[in-house]
């Protein structure tokens, strides 16, 4: 059974949401599916202060887990336009795995949370991608196969880069119906390609 692992870092559980959608669309594409977090790098007093979510629910992820899966589906806020300092430092300490080209030829997708509609989500999941096409993954977008993506009849995520939220600058905002839905496609087409790849 083709495996997935869905790797996010969420402060305040927008990228949480996202991540479970994630896996259920991977699950109901025929894949085992685990869901890991990256370690919180901000020191505990800011992380308070900032009303950081703490309790996750599932397992802080090892560099070293990835190897054990077929495909990587990463899920990071926006921090400025690109990817959290939580992510970037774990995709940071992967050198012994580009070095031994240990995840190539697995499938990578991401997805992303931004507080408004214009506040970065492509750059970040550029900022994303990028890290594992240099792993030498093969891409996985959200194609327009979800069509959900194009209405225009509200503020959504969504884009070709893979599957996103809006949570708001007071982070009120919860995903919404579309952005869920978006999220499982995604995983859905991940769990299909990591199949085919490996048949």
């Amino acid at each position: 059974m083709t495996k997935v692992l869905v790797l996010y870092y969420s402060s305040y559980g927008h990228v949480g949401q996202m991540a479970e959608a994630v896996a259920e669309g991977a699950r109901n594409g025929g894949a085992e599916v685990d869901i890991k977090i990256v370690p919180e790098t901000a020191p505990k007093e800011v992380a308070e202060a900032m009303g950081f979510k703490s309790d996750h629910g599932h397992p802080v992820a090892e560099v070293d887990d990835l190897k054990s899966y077929d495909a990587i589906v990463v899920g990071t806020p926006t921090r400025y336009g690109r990817m959290s300092s939580q992510m970037a430092s774990f995709w940071d300490r992967t050198g012994k795995l580009w070095q031994s080209g240990a995840l190539i030829g697995k499938v990578g997708a991401s997805f992303t949370s931004t507080a408004t509609q214009h506040g970065g989500q492509e750059m970040t999941q550029f900022s994303t991608i990028t890290n594992l096409l240099h792993m030498g993954m093969t891409i996985v977008g959200l194609d327009y196969g979800f069509q959900a993506q194009m209405t225009l009849e509200g503020a959504h995520g969504g884009s070709p880069y893979g599957a996103s939220t809006l949570a708001g600058g007071d982070g009120s905002r919860q995903p919404s119906d579309i952005d869920l839905d978006g999220a499982r496609y995604l995983g859905k087409r991940v769990a299909e390609t990591a199949a085919k790849l490996s048949a």
